[in-house]
This record gives C-alpha cells, structure tokens and sequence, in this order.
C-alpha cells in the first residue's frame, strides 16, 4: 500500500480537519456507487479509507509516523474500513449524521434518531404598499393573507370528535422505515420517512369531516404590522409564526411582509437623506426673498440671500429620514432652482433688455413687430 498521507493527498504536518477533508475528497472520487464496475476504483476506495482510519486516530497516527505501516498493520486487514464500522465512515462524509445527513439527525447506523412529528407549515409572502411619509415616520398596516389555520372542529388533531390519532403501525410510531441491505462495503442502512403516516409517526383511523384529516384548513387572516420609521421599497418585515400552520398541529412558518413605499411629488430619498427642489424667479435670485418651505415636519421659513446661484444647496439637519437601524435622522437638501420665464410680455421683454444693456449684456436682437415697437421704445 503506498503512503497514507499519499494516498489522501496531504502533507505529514497536516491537521486533523484537513485529513478529514482529504478524506472526503478522495473517498467521494473513489467510491463504488461512483464508479460501477471499476475495481480499482474499489481498491482505492478501500485503500484511503484506510489510510483515514490511522491518521484520524492520534494514537494510530503516532505509531504509523514512527514505524510505518508495519505497526498499524491491523487496520490493514479484511474489514475495509479498517475496524472504522460504516458510522465512522458516515460521520467523515456528512459529519455525525446532523443537519447535513440525508438520514437527518438519525445517522446511518441506528443508533440515533430524530425527533418524529408534524411538519412544520409553509413561509408565507405578502406585498403592502405604503405612503411615503409612512416610510419615513412608521406606521401599523393591517395585512390580510390567506393561509392555513387550526381547525376548530378537531383543535388541529386531524381526528374525529371522539376520536384520536393513533401510532403507526408501519413505522412504530417513529415516522421512519429503515432498511437494510447488502452492498460490496457490508451492510448499510437506510432511512426514509414512513409513506403510511407521512413521517409524523401517527395515523387517522376516523379523520375530521371539518378537515379532512389535516387538522388545519384555509381562512383568511387579518394581522397587524408595525412598519418602523426609515424603511424604504424592498424593506422585508418577518413576523415569526405567522404563516401557515402545520398539518395535525404542527408549528406555523413564518410571513414575511415586502415593502413597496410610493413616490412622492415633492420628496426624493438619498439613503436616509432627502432632497427637495425650491424654484426662484430670476428677480428673487438675483435679490433675495424670504421662502415658506413645508418639509415633513412643518413650515421652514428659508432665507434666500442676494445673488443666489441655480444649483445651490442648503442643508437642513436632521429633517430627514431617521436612522431605522439607529438614533437620529438624515437631512433634508433643498436645491434653489432658477426658472427662466417664457412667457414675457412685451412691457417684461422691454424691461429685461433695458437691464442687459445697463450690463453691456449682448442678447438677441428682437424680431417682426414686437421688435420695431421694442427699438421704438429705446428711442
């Protein structure tokens, strides 16, 4: 047999986890499921699981480090596991037959076995639209969704009144069937929930007229949301256990709530900032004005100084949108914007060309009457 550290693909200082990860490597490339009807697919297979079996054990790693395989030479010998048994090998692969295990928390070697029972119900989804001053200051929605609920009748047992479950026969009780079969590694044992009673380890002789069996039915459902200050569209709301129900009395998923928050007309969002546009004539931009401004929280009286640029920017603290996952608020940014008239009379255009030749400004010069009337006028 060539050397075990070889044979897993690793260095003489590596550590048990990499071992372990070596292992699984080359034990998922070598194995016979995997490669049917390759012996020395097989050989190798047997031959790292092996070399895994001394090297995951301190005591028979020490030994092998020292004096080769000479001193480990049991472990060599029919069993193909080397003594290791199929649960150790599981355990290598899946890690102790826990979540990971496609047996569940039963393992592959029977010696543990999950909690069997009702199933836990479904996760439900559900969109709400709200206003944006709701995203910003919160708000309790009331959110109606259809789902599954306990059925008074048979108070979620699934049973007739009078009646009750009763264990299965086919599983014991224990919402399994294991089996046993011969494989080139031995024996192997697997395990798959009962097709009787479903996995929940009872059966319904008298099922409940009300459900027919399920101990839960469909009803619509009204449940109040607390929506916090400072969300925004795509924000997602869990409330546990309320979605749907289990059958014959097990646990509720959850409901998770999806956020669509409106636009507003006046409002843009910036993270937790907001920004507003203020429109200024020419005259009050280039003369300043005083500017009732209504922000979320109230009138703001804004002082617009002399000579103000379009584009400029004011800054309002804390009059944005609060923080939802701390304290305080953004801001809001207000952007004076000078709007241009369009719509001139000819006394305004005469006015607006007088002041541009008080500036040495060249403008365009006017056209068809308007334009004779208009030179009349700098007579």
């Amino acid at each position: 047999m060539a050397d075990f550290y070889g044979l897993l693909g690793v260095g003489r200082d590596a550590t048990p986890d990499e071992i372990k990860k070596a292992y699984r490597r080359a034990a998922r490339e070598h194995h016979p499921d995997a490669n049917h009807g390759d012996p020395e697919a097989e050989a190798r297979f047997k031959e790292v699981s092996v070399a895994y079996e001394v090297l995951s054990d301190p005591e028979k790693r020490q030994q092998y480090d020292r004096y080769g395989e000479a001193a480990v030479g049991g472990a060599a010998g029919g069993d193909p596991f080397g003594g290791a048994g199929f649960g150790d090998i599981f355990d290598a692969f899946f890690g102790g037959g826990g979540q990971g295990s496609p047996f569940g928390q039963g393992g592959a070697s029977g010696g543990r076995r999950g909690p069997v029972g009702p199933p836990r119900g479904a996760d439900l989804e559900q969109a709400v639209d709200i206003e944006f001053t709701e995203a910003v200051f919160g708000v309790q929605k009331d959110v109606k969704v259809r789902t599954a609920v306990v059925c008074e009748i048979c108070e979620a047992t699934g049973a007739a009144p009078g009646t009750s479950p009763q264990g299965c026969p086919e599983c014991a009780g224990t919402g399994q069937v294991r089996r046993v079969r011969q494989s080139i590694l031995g024996q192997m044992v697997t395990a798959a929930p009962c097709g009787r009673c479903g996995g929940i380890g009872q059966i319904i002789p008298e099922p409940c007229g009300g459900c027919d069996g399920e101990g839960r039915k469909v009803d619509d459902r009204t449940y109040t949301v607390d929506v916090p200050a400072g969300v925004d569209s795509g924000s997602t709301l869990r409330l546990t256990g309320r979605g749907a129900v289990g059958p014959r009395g097990g646990p509720a998923g959850d409901l998770y709530v999806h956020l669509r928050v409106k636009a507003d007309d006046r409002f843009t969002r910036d993270g937790d900032d907001l920004a507003a546009i203020v429109p200024l004539t020419p005259a009050q931009a280039v003369l300043g004005t005083d500017v009732a401004f209504e922000t979320l929280d109230g009138v703001e009286d804004l002082r617009i100084p002399a000579g103000t640029q379009s584009g400029d920017v004011v800054r309002l603290k804390g009059q944005g949108v609060p923080h939802v996952r701390g304290r305080g608020r953004g801001d809001l940014r207000v952007r004076y914007v000078v709007r241009t008239p369009t719509d001139l009379s000819e006394e305004e255009e005469v006015l607006y060309r007088q002041l541009a030749e008080l500036r040495g400004d060249a403008v365009a010069e006017p056209r068809g009457g308007v334009g004779r009337r208009i030179r009349e006028a700098f007579k």
